[in-house]
């Protein structure tokens, strides 16, 4: 018998070595998944906060660009290309937001509404 120390004098190391390899398993089974689970939580926190920080910044770029693009024509002095900007990125914020506002519902609970 592998566990019976009057027989076996290598049962010690045998013992430890199958104790090993099912705490192993267990470890393997249960905290690798945890940690799966939470480095997608985490990750996907990380990726949100920087994919807002990137639109806004992308919509400040946007902004300044277009004032840049107003104002090389020379038709337009520096001051109005500044709300010209506004009104055209704001307008082009709204009918994205329109945009997202039409496909949020399916066209089955459209029917039935």
């Amino acid at each position: 018998m592998a566990g019976n120390p009057l027989n076996n004098p290598n049962w010690a190391p045998e013992l430890a070595n199958l104790v090993d390899r099912y705490v192993g398993m267990v470890r393997d089974k249960v905290t690798g998944k945890a940690v799966v689970a939470v480095r997608g939580i985490v990750f996907g926190v990380i990726v949100g906060f920087t994919s807002i920080a990137a639109g806004i910044l992308a919509v400040i770029l946007g902004t300044k660009l277009l004032q840049r693009l107003i104002n090389i024509g020379g038709a337009i002095d520096r001051d109005s290309s500044v709300w010209v900007s506004y009104m055209v990125m704001g307008g082009i914020l709204f009918l994205a937001g329109l945009l997202c506002m039409r496909k949020r519902h399916t066209p089955q609970a459209e029917a039935t509404t």
